[in-house]
């Protein structure tokens, strides 16, 4: 040891003093060896110039081997760094097939990984761009929508009364906001007063005067709303989004202090709401104006703005530095019982229990009102987890392809090992090759996110233009680019470095002897039975999910909606009033019967499969002690011919069922299984609201079966329809005030496909009135397939993912084969000088990849069916693994396997035995 301590201290202190003659030395010992080395393979038969060329090859360059013995003789890791880096280019360009390969496979492995990414940070992690969102509190847990007065445990949107209690009664909260539940069920209708644009249907957000104070924002224009603006009697005022005063004003600075009619009133247009701040959720149609709530009733002609009864508002609130969060939501639960009380909707004496057990959680509300966090959540957790799979199994794949390329290197490691390098000096220069290709395939990978999150957001929201999701890397993306990259590197290029450098000096000594050799290695085998065993999963995983979306778009619907359209509309928007509604539907289906080739015109509150329901509580008199949840339709008689469902029995809604008619309803098969006993014909029963009043009744005149609205996840639906202008008789609200005789669609069936009915229904409407406008139009094909857009979405991407897992696990078992076939070359050689046909070559090539794809798929198998269980509540009608599908993807998977070893396999059986025999 002390000899070896003197030599490098000696060779330290030379090399300080005098360096070029150390360079000389270093020179001198490099070509001693290097001839040597020659001499060896001329020994084994070669020329001198094959002898030298084969020895440069070994080598790496004598400059990188120089490079090594000067670091085994003590120069400084710093000082050789820049060199690993050239070194470690000049390595990757010699071998372009190799470094295209895995710049591909971990370019799109890191590219899926990022673009999940990309839309889970954008959905899942996104706050709203405010002042210190997280002082922001949220009062509710859930996404209650949109107008209700059923009670219930856990409360999250409220009545005007009680926010304004709340409001006056929490001096913990600095600000406390109110804003409408269900805008975007509501739209409203705007057009610049004094000019001829065309009144255009958008979003409008009713908030309370202090909303854009509580969340910190300054006016991009203008001002924007203060607590006088939200007072009745105030003039009608609007804040107009930044989106809209760009995109469909231009920008015009005149937009402030301009009217604008709103649903037909006048509102002068205050301020410009701040760049990029698109309300208080992330939504796919965010607010193009903001209007205060003592507003409503003039604008929106709606009764329950100052109902204590109805709950339709959000509560989202600043808390001063300091409060506790425990007790201030006791404090707000006490609040809201009271507020219970004060209204009556509850006895402090017969309502004690259920008292009890009404309270409010608080939640942050730096990210709004989760909306969409809650839509997409479970589906974009589980891409996170099945891009991660892909990941790792494009890992193991490029860890056997440096495996093979490092063993191939095993000679110029020994060499180097020879001249005194050190172990871990050799594991550095092979992690500086992986870790540079893993941050080439980072950046690649960037590419392949950007292009995959803008694919991601046209599946996810096809037919919205202002969603505030972006497909641009956020700083955290890049982030997390890097971290992959930088883990990827390490992951892939560890073990392989850490083998490789194994390599003995004495391994260089043997180069000409002749012996047979193990093909691949347990850990590249390992590697295979890994790609294998997850590529089953994801492929089981993805067939899954396309069975769930098949089960759902197969689903009988009762529906007919071939040559069907929706023209959804808004006649509250227009400004008519319920009175004139009668005269408007007859209107309607006497202007739209005189088109050519309309054969049918339903109009109804909402239409099957929209995002839509109204539900009543209801009881059947024959049956008093029974009530239940129902979902209501008002509707005219051509109805249930225009989307298709048939009568069972009695009759449907005709011309006759008018406003002043004996009042009627039809229910639908689920109605009668759940409100009647068998046996009981519902046809001439009466039911009505839960109570002993009697007078509020229906009478039941048909039954039709039951036909899909909101879901087909939504079982056992009980629904009833009435004509459009029927209320129960003995109801104390006035006419004015019953907006639910606001016809929301209408469903237009033709006997041939007409592409013009969008301009032709906008021109109907616009004939009666020109603030009579189209909110939507759908064919009735394109509102079905919409409802299952997430189930596509994610169907989609895990067939995806899974057929990008097939294709590495096929690349890396061909690699592994094709590599044992290139090293089992001269026993190959033997065996076939001794007679063995290709036959028996072949057989024993594939031997091998079979043994790694069988253990791949006994290992994948119960992986499957543990990973089910997990997956089960976002898969429809599936309870368990298909056995005829999970035997399709094994013979898919196997299929692959085949294709992949079977080229090596024959090659290896083209092998000429005197070429094999010289090889060493």
């Amino acid at each position: 040891m002390l000899n070896g301590l003197f030599s490098d201290l000696s060779f330290r202190l030379r090399a300080l003093f005098r360096p070029r003659a150390v360079e000389s030395e270093l020179d001198d010992e490099l070509h001693f060896h290097f001839d040597q080395q020659v001499e060896k393979h001329m020994c084994a038969g070669l020329t001198r110039e094959e002898a030298t060329r084969t020895t440069r090859l070994e080598f790496g360059g004598l400059g990188q081997v120089k490079e090594e013995c000067r670091e085994s003789r003590g120069i400084s890791m710093l000082e050789t760094f820049g060199r690993d880096i050239n070194f470690a280019f000049r390595q990757l360009r010699r071998t372009p097939g190799f470094t295209i390969t895995v710049l591909l496979t971990l370019a799109l492995g890191i590219g899926a990984n990022s673009a999940i990414f990309t839309l889970v940070n954008a959905v899942l992690r996104k706050n709203l761009p405010v002042t210190n969102p997280a002082t922001l509190i949220r009062l509710g847990e859930n996404n209650d929508c949109c107008v209700g007065s059923g009670m219930r445990d856990s409360y999250s949107y409220f009545s005007t009364d009680a926010y304004q209690q709340l409001k006056k009664n929490t001096p913990e909260f600095e600000e406390l906001a109110a804003m409408q539940a269900g805008f975007a069920y509501r739209p409203v209708i705007a057009r610049r007063d004094g000019t001829q644009e065309p009144a255009l249907s958008v979003m409008g957000e009713f908030v309370s005067g202090n909303y854009f104070h509580t969340f910190g924002l300054q006016p991009e224009a203008g001002r924007l709303f203060a607590n006088a603006d939200d007072t009745q009697g105030a003039p009608a005022t609007a804040v107009m989004s930044y989106e809209t005063w760009q995109h469909r004003f231009n920008g015009d600075p005149s937009i402030v202090g301009s009217t604008f009619r709103i649903n037909t009133q006048p509102v002068t247009i205050i301020g410009i709401a701040p760049r990029n701040f698109f309300g208080d959720r992330l939504i796919s149609t965010p607010p193009d104006y903001y209007l205060p709530i003592e507003t409503m009733p003039l604008l929106a002609n709606v009764p329950y703005v100052h109902n204590p009864s109805q709950n339709w508002l959000y509560i989202i609130g600043r808390v001063k530095p300091g409060t506790e969060i425990g007790p201030l939501q006791q404090k707000i639960s006490a609040l809201l019982r009271n507020e219970l009380v004060a209204a009556g909707r509850l006895s402090p004496k017969t309502d004690k229990e259920r008292l009890a057990e009404i309270h409010v959680v608080l939640t942050p509300g730096g990210a709004g009102i989760q909306y969409m966090q809650q839509q997409y959540g479970d589906h974009l957790h589980l891409l996170m987890w099945i891009a991660s799979l892909v990941l790792l199994i494009a890992c193991a794949n490029i860890a056997n392809l440096l495996l093979v390329r490092g063993i191939g290197r095993s000679a110029e490691m020994s060499v180097r090992s020879a001249l005194g390098a050190r172990r871990g000096r050799i594991i550095r220069q092979l992690l500086t090759e992986s870790m540079l290709l893993a941050g080439l395939g980072g950046i690649a990978g960037l590419l392949v996110a950007w292009a995959g999150a803008r694919m991601l957001l046209a599946l996810a929201f096809p037919a919205s233009q202002n969603v505030p999701i972006h497909a641009s890397p956020a700083p955290e993306v890049l982030g997390f680019a890097c971290a992959l990259s930088l883990a990827t590197g390490i992951l892939f290029g560890l073990a392989p470095a850490w083998i490789v450098s194994k390599s003995k000096p004495a391994d260089a000594l043997r180069s000409g002897s002749r012996t047979t050799v193990p093909g691949a290695s347990l850990l590249q085998c390992g590697l295979v039975v890994f790609q294998v065993a997850l590529s089953l999963v994801l492929l089981i995983g993805a067939g899954l999910f396309l069975e769930s979306l098949n089960n759902l778009e197969s689903t009988d619907l009762k529906l007919n909606a071939k040559n069907r359209y929706i023209v959804h509309i808004n006649p509250q928007a227009a400004g008519y009033v319920q009175t004139q509604l009668d005269a408007l539907y007859h209107t309607m289906e006497d202007r739209f019967h005189t088109l050519p080739g309309v054969t049918k015109v339903g109009i109804a509150s909402y239409t099957p499969m929209e995002d839509n329901n109204n539900g009543w509580g209801i009881q059947v008199h024959m049956h008093p002690e029974t009530w239940a949840i129902a979902s209501v339709i008002h509707a005219n008689g051509d109805y249930f011919d225009s989307v298709g469902t048939h009568v069972l029995r009695g009759r449907c809604i005709n011309a006759q069922d008018g406003p002043d008619a004996h009042r009627v309803a039809v229910v639908n098969q689920t109605f009668v299984n759940k409100m009647f006993r068998p046996g009981e014909d519902p046809i001439g029963q009466h039911f009505g609201f839960p109570g002993p009043d009697t007078n509020t009744d229906w009478e039941i005149v048909g039954v039709v079966e039951d036909t899909v609205y909101e879901s087909v996840r939504m079982k056992d639906h009980l629904m009833f329809f009435v004509p459009t202008m029927q209320r129960p008789a003995g109801i104390k609200e006035p006419i004015e005030k019953d907006d639910s005789l606001f016809a929301g669609a209408i469903v237009l069936a033709t006997d041939r496909p007409m592409d013009s009915m969008e301009s032709l229904a906008q021109t109907t409407l616009s004939g009666i009135n020109p603030n009579l406008t189209v909110v939507r139009f759908q064919t009735f094909n394109d509102q079905i397939a919409a409802c299952f857009g997430q189930e596509r979405l994610l169907s989609r991407l895990t067939l995806l993912f899974g057929g990008l897992a097939l294709l590495l696990a096929a690349i890396g078992l061909y690699g592994v084969t094709a590599y044992s076939v290139v090293r089992r070359s001269p026993e190959i050689g033997i065996l076939m000088a001794l007679g063995a046909d290709r036959s028996t070559i072949i057989s024993m090539v594939l031997r091998s990849a079979t043994i790694q794809t069988v253990f791949g798929l006994l290992i994948g198998i119960p992986v499957t069916f543990l990973c089910v269980r997990f997956v089960k509540s976002q898969l429809y009608e599936i309870a368990r693994v298909d056995l005829n599908a999970m035997t399709i993807c094994i013979a898919v998977l196997a299929l692959a396997a085949f294709v992949a070893a079977i080229i090596p396999a024959l090659r290896a059986a083209s092998i000429n035995p005197v070429s094999a025999l010289r090889m060493d």
